[in-house]
Formats: structure tokens, sequence, C-alpha cells
């Protein structure tokens, strides 16, 4: 059975930095990509991030936190990550990590089995 566990979110006042994770079990996780996924209060899900498997970790990002968000996967320890910096107000919102249908991250809306989510506010 895939399980998604994310952890780390928590308020933060803008401009502020944090760190995601999302702990994976129940299918090979190297080999798959990995996702994170956000909804802002009110509005539907939206694709930030995401890392390939297979080994070569091309990674690839939304457009609004490239330069500010950094996604990176620990195959070893199962466990993917987002480092979150230079919060704006507009980060708030529900993070969730998705596993990928294939080892390629680069199509948005190739992902299934979302986590429960962890919850970032980003607020003064």
């Amino acid at each position: 059975e895939v399980q998604l566990v994310e952890s780390g979110g928590g308020l933060v006042q803008p401009g502020g930095s944090l760190r995601l994770s999302c702990a994976a079990s129940g299918f090979s996780f190297s080999d798959y990509a990995m996702v994170w996924v956000r909804q802002q209060p009110g509005k539907g899900l939206e694709w930030v991030s995401a890392i390939d498997g297979g080994g070569d970790d091309i990674t690839y990002y939304l457009e609004s936190v490239k330069g500010r968000f950094t996604i990176s996967r620990d195959n070893a320890k199962n466990t993917l990550y987002l480092d979150l910096s230079s919060l704006k107000t507009e980060d708030t919102a529900m993070y969730y990590c998705a596993k990928g249908r294939s080892w390629w991250g680069g199509n948005r809306n190739d992902y299934h089995y979302r986590g429960q989510g962890t919850q970032v506010t980003v607020s003064s």
C-alpha cells in the first residue's frame, strides 16, 4: 500500500524559510518521479514542483517558485523534500506530496497517491 506522510509545515513570516518532508513507503521510491502540489485557500490543486526518478534527479518548478523553492530526494531514506525560502503570503497553502506514475516528472498531470498534507501559513 502506497503511503505518503508530509511534515514540516508551520507559521512563518514573509521572507522566512521552511523545509517540508515527505516519508514514502509501499513502493520502489527511487524508481518514480515525485511531486509537490499545493492548495491555496479557496482554490484548486496547483502543481508546484517535481523531481525525476530513476537516478537522474532532474527537477521542474512552477514559474512563481523558481529560485525560491528547491525539491530534492534521499532515496536511501525514501524521503522527498521541499525547501521553501523567501516565502510570500501567496505561498500560504496546504502542501501535498504525490507519487508520479512513471520515472519522468515533466508531465505536470501525471501523478497519484497524495498524502494528507502539511499546512504552510505565511503571515506577519
